[in-house]
């Protein structure tokens, strides 16, 4: 008798308009083939209406993969339809695969696809995994095409935007009332009251909102809602743009006002909110040793202070710890002395132009689908698909793509425009401004940190000779 094995059957359909078979019959097709080759399945995932070239989108996906992985070792295969199932993507594909097999003994099979054991065995799944991803690639052409047909006819090409909801029949967007208060709410905090997007979405969840999948507020989900045209009527997709027939309760004026704002507000790479802070210096000071920020450590309550972070993780041996209130002291020092008539420099960061702002926006998005291929590579050698040498050499490349781009980043931040330069007199009636609210002891930390992050970029302690030195600039 056949030696009885246990298995998770994986489950995804794309969408319902696809040639494939429904959740349902893939399910029993799962069944038949576990009840005539002595497998029992342990449990079954289904993945609706989600495409299989990424796995970091596919929650089940990785709650499977997980559950295979445990010390336990619960199952000894994984059961899908097609091998497109469980990835169109070759390159995941075969990491995953690998992974689970060479660590966990758990192999993949389809039911509708068997695979003779031995070399060529392995080359006929590998030509499998092409061909699906092949697939997959076409599909997605063929798709955008349609989509591309259907903007230049003006038609809708995204899901509504929290505040409103589809009508149907190609009717345009309407209102959601209730929903479009949370807007309301959105639009009134950034531009009256210049509270920043972390501390946005911390209300709103704390209020109990969603977001339009249902999901809590972030940062991020708050600023692509403040930047958003379609509110003002702009529908856009791609290269291509129009003023939508839908119900546009936001003033065009007040959406570029915003902009503008948005654009003048200069923020260094990877600068946290103020709101996310525990102080209103959180962020600014740098370690004189290595560059790194110091963070707050409020361990000690009589003597609460910052401390490099990357002498925490044991990454350099100088410790550059400064309390509070010798940082506070220094920066009052500071500013009393430019405003006594002290010398000063002072930067420019000239505000991003609509073009530049979207640059950006790509270059970070670009950014972040690094650090996942670099993720990748990192798996893959792990897991020995690939050697040490194919590991280094792939992480040299992917080294010299993230610099490229954090230059261009740099260099969107050096780039000026015909707006005339601030002069040391403007910049000297803001160090007054600043000064003054910081050391307004009736004044809340956010405002204090909102304040010094509009006039201070960084500054560096440098503990071995016992100095801050400050950047300022303006923009």
């Amino acid at each position: 008798m056949e030696e009885l094995k246990y298995a998770y059957g994986y489950i995804r359909v794309s969408t319902g308009k696809q040639d494939e078979l429904s959740p349902e019959s893939q399910e029993r097709l799962l069944k038949d083939y576990a009840k005539q080759n002595n497998i029992i399945i342990l449990d079954t995932f289904f993945e609706h209406g989600i495409s299989g070239r990424r796995a970091d989108k596919r929650p089940e996906f990785q709650k499977m993969i997980g559950m295979a992985k445990s010390k336990e070792r619960p199952v000894d295969l994984i059961l899908v339809w097609k091998f497109s199932r469980f990835a169109r993507n070759q390159e995941e594909s075969i990491v995953y695969k690998s992974l689970l097999r060479k660590q966990h003994n758990v192999d993949v099979v389809s039911i509708s696809e068997p695979i003779i054991d031995g070399p060529f065995g392995s080359l006929i799944e590998r030509i499998i995994e092409w061909m699906d991803e092949y697939y997959s690639i076409r599909l997605s052409g063929e798709v955008l095409r349609g989509m591309t047909e259907k903007a230049l006819k003006e038609g809708y090409q995204t899901a509504p935007p929290l505040g409103y909801q589809a009508a149907g029949h190609g009717a345009p967007f309407t209102i959601d009332e209730e929903k479009y208060k949370i807007v309301d709410y959105i639009f009134e905090q950034f531009d009256q009251y210049n509270i920043d997007c972390t501390k946005i979405a911390r209300n709103l969840n704390e209020m109990g909102y969603l977001t339009q999948r249902g999901n809590p507020f972030e940062s991020r989900s708050v600023k692509r809602i403040l930047e958003n045209p379609f509110y003002y009527g702009l529908v856009k997709w791609n290269d291509i743009s129009f003023i939508g027939p839908h119900e546009a309760r936001l003033p065009k004026e007040q959406f570029e006002k915003r902009m503008e704002k948005i654009r003048k507000n200069f923020k260094p790479a990877r600068r946290r909110d103020v709101s996310s802070c525990k102080h209103w210096l959180s962020g600014l000071i740098k370690c004189g040793y290595c560059g790194a920020t110091l963070a707050w450590n409020g361990g000690n309550p009589h003597s609460p202070g910052f401390q490099c972070y990357k002498y925490s993780k044991g990454l350099h041996k100088e410790s550059c710890s400064l309390s509070a209130s010798k940082a506070t002291a220094a920066v009052y020092e500071y500013f009393e002395k430019i405003l006594d008539g002290m010398e000063f420099e002072y930067r420019y960061h000239a505000p991003d132009s609509p073009q530049q702002t979207d640059k950006r926006a790509h270059l970070e998005e670009e950014l972040k689908k690094l650090s996942t291929r670099e993720e990748r590579i990192k798996l893959a050698y792990e897991n020995e698909v690939d050697t040490l040498e194919e590991y280094k050499e792939n992480k040299k490349r992917l080294k010299a793509v993230r610099v490229d781009l954090e230059q261009q980043l740099m260099s969107l931040d050096t780039n000026t425009t015909s707006v005339a330069i601030p002069s040391k007199e403007d910049v000297l009636n803001k160090v007054r401004t600043v000064y003054d609210v910081i050391r307004d002891d009736t004044v809340d930390y956010e405002t204090k940190g909102f304040f010094m992050r509009s006039l201070v970029e960084d500054i560096v302690y440098d503990k071995k000779n016992g100095k801050m030195i400050f950047t300022l600039y303006i923009s």
